[in-house]
Order: structure tokens, then C-alpha cells, then sequence
């Protein structure tokens, strides 16, 4: 076969086996962000902890928006990690991730996810789990008196909560907060495979990918098998292996040939070197190879004369 260069496309993995098991892991992730994610959605605490935090000091108002519009002032930017925006889209990423592993899964299966497909997908997931650590770990500058460079619900504890009975609610926040950091390893660590298994490699570079491979290695050992070929006319007998320069010549021999013994008066300097030919009437002739009274037979011949009704005839 001959040498191949660098292929982009049609790339095999280096190894499968972390592929298999990175979806396995994957699903983990994806089934708690849903429920997590779900539970938040439309603003069930995210008011709340605005408000808690607020109160204690630690970032700005929730009625900021009211502020400006009672004092005919501009509207002030709702920081990222209070909006609704954040919430819809910490749900709509957990929804794709879902659909994603579901078409992964069946591409891997008809064989057809390959590296470089491997490569976008992790990376575009890599980067919309960032976007969503960065919306729940993101500061809130809108209020200078109040900075907050990282929300109060993950960089203190839940226990601060408790006068507002939102101390559970704290825990489910941290939660999703966590299960998004999971994914985003899961998905960094896909995307590291990725670009390892689409670096140029000599070995993978030589041959096709795994299916023409195997089609190969299946050819290569049909090959390896002795050709029988088409039979030469004999006396009463059948022919041998010539070879492979007979015109019938192919892998275990044109079929024809075991169907109906030929005749001819060529006489016979070996003897036929088939071990599966059956001699069906143990006459020789005086050249001790040659003038078989009737034909040798081999089991497939008996078989095929069996579905003819046309068996041998067989000596006293």
C-alpha cells in the first residue's frame, strides 16, 4: 500500500478508550448542570442573593433600575452575573451540551466522529462553559461605594445566609457553580485529546483510517492462502494448480470447475496434490497417475453433484 501523507479529515484517534470514557464523565456533568440549572430558572435566588448581599454590604442594589427611573437618570448596566441573562443562558448551554453528547454518541457509532470534529466540538463548549464560570464567579462594579469582585454566595460561606432561610439555596448555587467547573475540565480535557490525536504522527499518517484498515488486513490474508485455479483437461481426472495463469484463476479457483469433471486425453505426469480429492473408483491406470477410469471428485464436487441429483457412480 502505498505511503500517505498528513490527512485532516479523515483522521483516526490515538487512542479510543479515554473518547469512550470522557462521555461517560460527560454525562455526569450534564445531568446534574440540567437539574441545577433548572432549579434556578426564571429567578428563584438570584434576586434574593442580590438583595442579601445588598444588605450586608458586599455589592450593589437591586433597586438600582427603580433608582434611575424615580430620578430620571440613565438606566444602569445590571451586572452580568445578577441578570436574567446569565440564568437563560446557563440553561440553554446545559440543553446543547445534552444534544451534543446525543450526536457525538451516534457519530462514534456509524464511525464518523473524527478528530477534527472532535476538535471544534470540545472547543466551542470549552469556551461557552468559561463564558457561564465567568457570569457566576463575575464581579459586580455597578455600585463604586460596594465593589464586589466575586459574588458573596461562593466566596464565603452558606451560613450567612441562614437569617434569610436561603442558606439551601446557597448550597444549590455553589453546586451549580461547581458542576460547571466539572464540565469545563471534561470539555478542556476533550479538547486536548483532540489536538493530540490531530498532531501529525508518522504511523498514523501511513495507512487509511480503522475501516479500510481492516478491509486491508482481510485482503492481505485471503492473499496469504494458496490459489487453486482452473482445472486442465484430463483423462477421466482433474486438473491441478498451475500456478495462477489460468484465465479462471482466482481465490480457491473458478467454482465451475468442481461442478462436472472434464475429459480430455492429456496424459498426467503428477498426481493431483488436492488433499480434499476423493478417488471414487480406485482404478489407476498403467502410468500409475494417469487413466483414472472415473473421475476424483472433491467434497465440494460430491456437494454440488448431491444438489444436481447427479451423484457419481460408485464402483462395486
Amino acid at each position: 500500500m502505498a505511503k500517505k501523507g498528513y490527512r485532516l479529515l479523515r483522521r483516526p484517534w490515538r487512542v479510543r478508550r479515554p473518547l469512550y470514557w470522557g462521555m461517560v464523565f460527560e454525562l455526569l456533568g450534564i445531568v446534574a448542570v440540567l437539574v441545577l440549572f433548572g432549579i434556578q430558572q426564571p429567578d428563584v435566588f438570584r434576586s434574593q442573593f442580590w438583595e442579601i448581599g445588598h444588605q450586608k454590604g458586599w455589592n450593589s442594589s437591586p433597586n438600582m433600575v427603580l433608582y434611575a427611573y424615580a430620578n430620571h437618570q440613565p438606566l444602569p448596566k445590571i451586572p452580568f452575573v445578577w441578570s436574567q441573562l446569565l440564568t437563560n443562558f446557563n440553561v440553554a448551554i446545559s440543553v446543547v451540551s445534552l444534544f451534543v453528547l446525543l450526536v457525538k454518541m451516534i457519530m462514534i457509532i456509524m464511525k464518523f466522529f473524527y478528530p477534527i470534529l472532535g476538535l471544534v466540538v470540545s472547543l466551542a463548549l470549552t469556551a461557552l462553559y468559561i463564558v457561564s464560570v465567568y457570569g457566576q464567579a463575575g464581579p459586580d462594579y455597578a455600585d463604586p461605594e460596594h465593589p464586589s469582585p466575586v459574588p458573596w454566595y461562593i466566596a464565603k460561606s452558606c451560613s450567612v445566609a441562614r437569617p434569610w432561610n436561603a442558606e439551601k439555596n446557597c448550597m444549590i448555587a455553589k453546586g451549580a457553580f461547581a458542576a460547571t467547573i466539572y464540565l469545563l475540565v471534561v470539555y478542556l480535557a476533550n479538547f486536548i485529546l483532540s489536538i493530540w490525536s490531530m498532531w501529525p504522527n508518522k504511523m498514523l499518517d501511513m495507512y487509511d483510517d480503522d475501516d479500510d484498515s481492516d478491509d486491508e488486513n482481510n485482503t492481505t490474508n485471503v492473499k496469504g492462502k494458496q490459489p487453486v485455479v482452473n482445472v486442465t483437461a484430463l483423462h477421466g481426472g482433474i486438473g491441478i494448480i498451475n500456478g495462477g495463469t489460468s484465465p479462471n484463476t482466482g481465490y480457491y479457483g473458478n467454482k465451475e470447475w468442481e461442478m462436472q469433471p472434464t475429459t480430455g486425453s492429456s496424459p498426467v505426469n503428477f498426481a493431483p496434490t488436492s488433499p480434499r480429492a476423493v478417488h471414487m473408483s480406485g482404478a489407476q491406470g498403467a502410468a500409475g497417475y494417469g487413466g483414472v477410469e472415473q473421475p476424483l471428485f472433491t467434497p465440494r464436487t460430491q456437494a454440488f453433484h448431491a444438489l444436481d441429483r447427479r451423484l457419481p457412480l460408485r464402483s462395486g
